[in-house]
């Protein structure tokens, strides 16, 4: 029991530990849904949902926050930059539904796009690992199931 308790130690540590979350004079910060946006979880999504089809970024927005159940919320502040970042390091290609009205910007992952998503799927599964254990030994602890 004491090496899972270290478990979920270490992990809230990872994760910018408690204090950061509520220290006086700072932003409050969830310590566990920031890790999970600075972990590149948020462009692992996005290239995830691309790839199952052309999707724009409300959309994109929407489904990620079903996905999560809100845990991982997302604004149009985090998407459209986040979109116009990969659609300029050539992950993925943009397209106006209608070019002369500019209404949806539909995006499809290129071959780069398709490369990354793969790299990112392997080097995120750990922490995703990790906070999935660290939740259930809190879940465990605290309720005993």
């Amino acid at each position: 029991m004491a090496g899972k308790r270290e478990a979920v130690r270490e992990t809230v540590e990872q994760a910018g530990g408690i204090e950061a979350a509520v220290a006086p004079g700072r932003r409050v910060q969830d310590p566990l849904t920031g890790e999970l946006r600075r972990r590149a979880i948020l462009p692992l999504l996005v290239l995830h949902l691309i790839n199952e089809g052309p999707s724009y970024g409300n959309k994109l927005m929407e489904r990620i926050g079903a996905m999560t159940a809100g845990v991982l919320s997302v604004n149009p502040n985090t998407m459209y930059p986040l979109l116009r970042q990969l659609e300029s390091r050539g992950l993925i290609e943009g397209q106006w539904e209608h070019p002369e009205r500019r209404s949806r910007r539909y995006y499809v992952l290129t071959d780069d796009g398709k490369a990354e998503y793969a790299r990112l799927v392997e080097d995120v599964r750990p922490f995703l690992d990790s906070v999935k254990s660290s939740i259930d030994q809190i879940v465990q602890e605290v309720y005993g199931r």
